[in-house]
């Protein structure tokens, strides 16, 4: 028996060995791109108590069919919810087009999906940006952060989800 299992392994390494001598053998390869990504990026690093900051959100369809449908959730995150005296809302948004930028469609931060237009083609990307305003009368000497998780449909019926993605830290500073 033992004689069996023996032959079998054996032979099954010589024709592995057969198959990456002659380049037959799958081969390693870079992982492919996620299908949609969602990057972040703010126009400033710091701010005092009155500023306001731009935070841009793009996503990219890495995909070779249309994203036709996405959710997008953004919340505060945990360190910046610790800190209560830190006072801030977004107070506009807009999506940029070839044409300019238009206000979102959506319902703001609470729904930022629909704020992409209707689709992504393949190979492009989109961004909406909110306008962060910090409060006059916040705290200082604190980051305000924020995360978020992603739901895409595309056009061959397939879906993909990401998240937590997180956005740049904005310190707010005392002047």
């Amino acid at each position: 028996m033992r004689s069996l299992l023996m032959r079998r392994l054996g032979l099954g390494a010589v024709l592995a060995l057969a198959l990456a001598t002659f380049g037959l053998a799958p081969s390693a390869s870079a992982a492919d791109p996620a299908p949609a990504e969602l990057t972040f990026a703010t126009d400033i690093a710091t701010t005092t108590p009155g500023g306001t900051v731009n935070l841009s959100m793009t996503i990219t369809n890495n995909k070779t069919y249309d994203i036709w449908f996405m959710y997008q959730t953004i919340e505060p995150t945990w360190l910046t919810t610790q800190r209560p005296d830190l006072k801030y809302g977004f107070t506009g948004c807009s999506l940029a087009t070839a044409a300019g930028s238009t206000p979102c469609s959506g319902t703001g931060p609470a729904n930022l999906g629909g704020n992409y237009g209707a689709t992504v083609p393949p190979g492009q990307s989109r961004t909406v940006t909110l306008t962060l305003q910090v409060a006059a009368d916040s705290g200082c000497n604190g980051n305000i952060g924020f995360y978020s998780y992603f739901y895409a449909e595309f056009s061959d019926s397939t879906n993909t989800s990401g998240g937590p993605v997180y956005t740049p830290e904005t310190r707010v500073l005392c002047a």
